[in-house]
Order: structure tokens, then C-alpha cells, then sequence
């Protein structure tokens, strides 16, 4: 994929001073840290460190990442060893893919306990998935899935939704034979999934509330009152409840160029920016209420970064996580367990981010460390190298 003409970092380097002296009174320390890191990733800020080639001996000169992982340009490398560990964890099935998605009136709510909706987003869409599953009348097993939350739609606006890779089929519950689902068909029946999500949710939401873990601020300070908090649950009981899913979509050849699409991406990517100018970003978006037709969309930069910074997740807070026999806790025991009860397939070997380096930007060598710069030492070198 070619360079953007793009980024976040451009756009935060122009803008992020103004941006932050309007903003003061909801910005937080993360959002500084958050907006720092980006400006500073693979600049001379992080330092960096030499390259020469071992056949011309042209040498380069390279920064460091920063390694938020709300960068654009540092999740690539991330993808890549991740997806080497879970290669490993394949099995020769098809695989399902389930998407869990809160409905919007819950996304203020969402974006003011953060740590604590996406929590029960994950806990409560999990136990749905499993409890289905187990039950007779639908597969009657344990199953193993992957989930990944994403707070973002296309316009980057708040939308809070998990996605689940899921193989389609587990194992009995005896832990004697691998049952395999429906040829051909859903996963798991989509209106039963939709119910049993909104009660468990619906029960969790409530629980947490009477335990006080749920804050309001601002127009939301009314639902501290008990009687109006069952009101607001009780509208959102009878809502329609988003749960997608798709018939399962090939072995583990295709899991992982699927897995690439969703693990370690951010809210939006710099391949997605079209221009900035005269304080107003331009970005394409998928309008998939038409057809997936591709648009463009232009908003102040203020109302961009107040957009981006809304996807800050809590620190620390994990957001790829995994459930059933792929629980870490249990993955050691049942994984291997699983490739027995299965027929043999070695698991697919995904492109290392370590083979996919370029060689010498000048004659295609292969390129060797030679120095390490630090911050001062890079502001103090680089005029001497290629940096191009």
C-alpha cells in the first residue's frame, strides 16, 4: 500500500495547539498523551537508529514508533506478531464472525463509563454466545472465540460493538467428540441471539447501576434518580437490538487476512484522508445504508479530533480478548484436545512483519543495524544520512 499524503500527525501538528486551548475543559491527560505520541511517532523525537546496506553500503536513517496503540502508523508490526501467535491457534474448521452492537442511546452513557459498558459489552455478549451454544436445541458444545471491540462507525462517530471469529463448532460436553455446526448455515440462530444479549446486558447495565459503579454527568445526571434509571432501562428493553452474523466463512486459510481487517485497527486510518485545508479535514467513509457506496465527508478540525480523541480507550483496558476453550486460562489444556478430536491441518504461516522490511531503498540489498541514535544524537546525524 503506497504512503498517504495524509495523516493524523500532519494534522495534529498544525492544528493540536489551537485544538487543545479551545477544548481544556474535557480534554484529560490521556487525550494529551494520546495526541503527543502520534505527533511524535518516527520523528527524531523517539530517536532512531542506522541502517547500511551490505552491498552498497548506502545508509539510512529510521525513527522509532511510538507504539500508542491509538497511532495509525504503529499498528502494522502489532498486527503482524499477533497474528503470528494466533496462527498457532487455528483449527481446521469453518470459522463464524458475530457482531454485537449496543444501540445508539446508550453510547452517552457508553462514553462517560467507558471502562465500565465496554466491560459488560464483552461479559454479556460472551456469555450469550456461549450459553447458545451449549444449548442442545442449537449446537450443544463448548466453544472457543476470539472478540475484539471497536467503538467506532465509518463517520468515527461513537458506536460501541464487539466482533467475535468464532469456530463454528466445539466440543461436547463429555470433552469426547468435536461437534461441528450447521453446514452451510448461521452459527447461531440471530434472533435468539439478539434476546438473550439485550436481557443479559439489560440485567448486568442494572446491577452495576444499583452497585454504583455507573457516574452522570452533564445531560445525563437525571438518570441518578432510581425511578428515572428503570424508566431509561425499560426504553431501552424494547428497543431492536443489533446482532449480526454471517454464514461461516472458510477454514483458517482466510482467518487470518479476516482477523488482519479488525484486531489492531484504529478510528480511523490515515488512508482514509482526503485533505485538510482551511481548518476543515476530508475523509472517505462507506455509507453501508446505500450500498457501501464510498463518500466523502468534511468536518471543522475541532469537531475531527474531538471525533478521533472519543475512541480513547481507558488505560489499560483490554480490548481483544478470549472466551471458552480459547480462554487463556484453558487454552493449554483444551486447544491441543481439539486438534485431536479434528483431522490434522497444519495451521497457516502469515506473513511476518520481520519479511516484509525493504531492502536498500538503492539497490534492493539487505540492509544491517549499524547505530543506535537517541533523541539528540538522531537531531544531531540525520543531516548526514538519506532520510528519504
Amino acid at each position: 500500500m503506497s504512503r498517504p499524503t495524509l495523516e493524523v500527525a500532519d494534522i495534529l501538528r498544525e492544528h493540536s495547539k489551537g485544538f487543545i486551548e479551545r477544548n481544556r475543559s474535557w480534554l484529560n491527560g490521556l487525550h494529551l498523551k494520546v495526541l503527543a505520541a502520534i505527533q511524535r511517532c518516527r520523528t527524531a523525537a523517539l530517536g532512531g537508529h542506522v541502517d547500511e546496506c551490505v552491498d552498497c553500503r548506502d545508509r539510512v536513517t529510521s525513527y522509532y514508533s511510538c507504539r500508542n496503540r491509538h497511532c495509525p502508523k504503529c499498528q502494522a508490526s502489532a498486527r503482524d506478531r499477533w497474528l503470528a501467535e494466533r496462527s498457532k491457534e487455528l483449527l481446521p474448521v469453518p470459522y463464524a464472525h458475530v457482531v454485537f452492537t449496543l444501540p445508539h442511546e446508550l453510547a452517552p452513557l457508553a462514553y462517560q463509563n467507558k471502562r465500565v459498558i465496554y466491560d459488560l459489552l464483552f461479559k454479556t455478549s460472551a456469555a450469550t454466545l456461549l450459553e447458545l451454544a451449549a444449548n442442545p436445541k442449537h449446537l450443544g458444545a463448548e466453544i472457543g472465540m476470539l472478540s475484539v471491540l471497536h467503538t467506532w462507525g465509518q463517520t468515527v462517530q461513537h458506536h460501541p460493538h464487539a466482533h467475535y471469529v468464532v469456530p463454528a463448532g466445539g466440543l461436547s460436553p463429555d470433552h469426547a467428540r468435536w461437534v461441528h455446526g450447521r453446514s452451510g448455515k448461521f452459527f447461531l440462530p440471530v434472533k435468539a441471539l439478539r434476546k438473550v444479549f439485550r436481557g443479559k446486558f439489560h440485567q448486568a447495565l442494572k446491577a452495576a447501576f444499583h452497585a454504583g459503579k455507573i457516574q452522570f454527568y452533564g445531560d445525563l445526571e437525571y438518570l441518578n434518580d432510581p425511578k428515572r434509571f428503570r424508566a431509561f432501562l425499560r426504553s431501552l428493553f424494547r428497543k431492536h437490538w443489533v446482532v449480526y452474523s454471517k454464514p461461516p466463512f472458510g477454514g483458517p486459510q482466510y482467518v487470518l487476512e479476516y482477523l488482519a481487517r479488525y484486531t489492531h485497527r484504529v478510528a480511523i486510518s490515515n488512508h482514509r484522508l482526503v485533505s485538510l485545508a482551511d481548518g476543515q479535514v476530508t475523509f472517505r467513509w462507506k455509507d453501508y445504508a446505500h450500498g457501501s457506496q464510498q463518500k466523502l465527508m468534511t468536518l471543522d478540525v475541532d469537531e475531527f479530533l474531538r471525533r478521533f480523541l472519543v475512541h480513547t480507550l481507558p488505560r489499560r483496558f483490554v480490548r481483544i480478548r478470549f472466551y471458552g476453550f480459547l480462554a487463556p486460562r484453558r487454552r493449554g489444556s483444551l486447544l491441543p484436545l481439539c486438534r485431536k478430536l479434528l483431522p490434522s491441518t497444519p495451521p497457516p504461516v502469515p506473513t511476518s512483519a520481520e519479511s516484509r522490511l525493504p531492502g536498500c531503498p538503492r539497490c534492493g540489498g539487505a540492509m544491517r543495524l549499524v547505530e543506535r541514535l537517541s533523541a539528540l544524537r538522531v537531531f544531531l546525524t540525520v543531516p548526514a544520512y538519506d532520510t528519504s
